[in-house]
């Protein structure tokens, strides 16, 4: 596959494409026609212990789990799909490796599933903060770094479209600090008097929201232009009484509630420093692991709500057979939830949290859903062995764009 490399020095993004010419002189004058489109979401854990483990894998054709999720692709055929935990590589070798290798191959009888246009970049996870950020006493380490990670890039995002990407317009927002949103949820150092100190002020110059990166990418389908807002915020756990983790898990989802609000994204800036929020009456798809149950899990009460009730947001409310036949058959936290099973996207401990719906895809209004789902076949399905793939599931939107 013939591809060409486009970087951008501003934001130190990896765009390819086969095909990633100028528009016509006229092309805006063209009437835009309605197309059907399907946008999903997958945590597909391609993620790895060692920084270069994941590119040594997708170099030849025999990882059975890149295999696995490659054919949970070519079965649900997205046309714009974003990966959660799919390992950054500077130079996009990896998502190369995984197209050429993985997707363009067809497994048990799957269609191959071609994507000319791919988008990374990097993300703040293993990135050194050069602070003692988990306030352990030492400095190095994933609990220290900008986000946790082993290395840089562990646990990043690649975007994968059968539609251009309008690379000179994407947006990234790893390096926005968190002190910088009004009324950030900081967290505070229980053994202390003050409120909000688990950060000294020296170090709130420097944390980053993000625990991997916000990205805008805008998408060309039928002559329109969607905003694809993708991101993956922290796990609201792993921490300690000061829960600093599910307190960024909220503010890393209300960015995007912020961002799509005419009057509430004026603070947010970019990595170029342009300052503002999505254009009033843009298109767009939030879309991502946001690692928060609207009615179930550790989450901070609220904040997966703050998505399904943004501005313009609607929600297909994607499900499966799959994931109310998984809760019923494991039982332990399941039996307790309050929100619906045949929502849940991720397959989770069964004894702690249980399943819970963690991954969106939620369109603006005047994107129209014609059809939504979550693949989790159920037992009885021989694409079942697909579930182990892994612990969340492909979850797509139809589109009348």
């Amino acid at each position: 596959m013939n591809r060409r490399f486009t970087t951008l020095a501003t934001a130190a993004v990896v765009v390819t494409s086969t095909a990633l010419a100028a528009p016509a002189a006229d092309a805006e004058q063209a009437p835009a026609t309605a197309h059907d489109v399907r946008f999903a979401t997958f945590n597909a854990s391609l993620n790895r212990s060692t920084a270069g483990e994941l590119l040594a894998d997708l170099s030849t054709p025999d990882d059975l789990q890149a295999a696995e999720v490659a054919e949970v692709v070519q079965r649900s055929r997205p046309d714009v799909l974003l990966l959660n935990e799919f390992d950054h590589v500077e130079g996009g070798a990896a998502v190369d490796a995984f197209r050429d290798n993985y997707l363009a191959v067809g497994h048990h009888g799957a269609a191959p599933i071609d994507y000319p246009y791919s988008y990374t970049a990097p993300v703040n996870t293993g990135v050194p903060s050069g602070m003692d950020l988990d306030n352990d006493g030492t400095v190095g380490g994933p609990g220290d770094a900008h986000g946790f990670g082993e290395f840089p890039g562990q646990y990043g995002m690649v975007v994968l479209s059968k539609h251009p990407i309008n690379e000179g317009e994407v947006r990234t927002f790893q390096q926005f600090r968190w002190a910088d949103m009004p009324g950030a949820l900081l967290p505070d150092d229980p053994a202390t008097p003050e409120p909000a100190d688990w950060f000294s002020p020296e170090e709130l110059k420097s944390v980053r929201l993000s625990s991997k990166s916000h990205w805008d990418v805008p998408v060309e389908v039928g002559g329109r232009e969607v905003h694809l807002l993708a991101a993956h915020p922290t796990p609201p756990n792993f921490d300690g009484p000061e829960d600093r983790n599910g307190l960024r898990n909220n503010d890393e989802i209300r960015f995007w509630s912020d961002y799509v609000h005419p009057a509430r994204g004026r603070y947010l800036y970019d990595d170029t420093g342009r300052r503002g929020g999505l254009a009033s009456g843009a298109r767009f798809v939030i879309a991502g692991d946001h690692n928060s149950d609207p009615a179930d899990g550790d989450s901070v009460p609220g904040a997966a709500k703050r998505l399904l009730t943004a501005h313009r947001v609607h929600d297909p409310e994607p499900a499966s057979a799959g994931a109310a036949e998984a809760a019923r058959d494991q039982g332990g936290a399941n039996t307790g939830h309050h929100g619906p099973a045949r929502l849940d996207t991720a397959d989770f401990s069964d004894d702690t949290p249980g399943n819970l719906r963690v991954d969106y895809v939620l369109p603006s209004w005047p994107l129209r859903p014609t059809d939504a789902g979550v693949f989790w076949p159920t037992a009885e399905d021989e694409a079942s062995r697909l579930n182990d793939a892994s612990d969340h599931h492909l979850t797509w939107v139809d589109l009348r764009a």
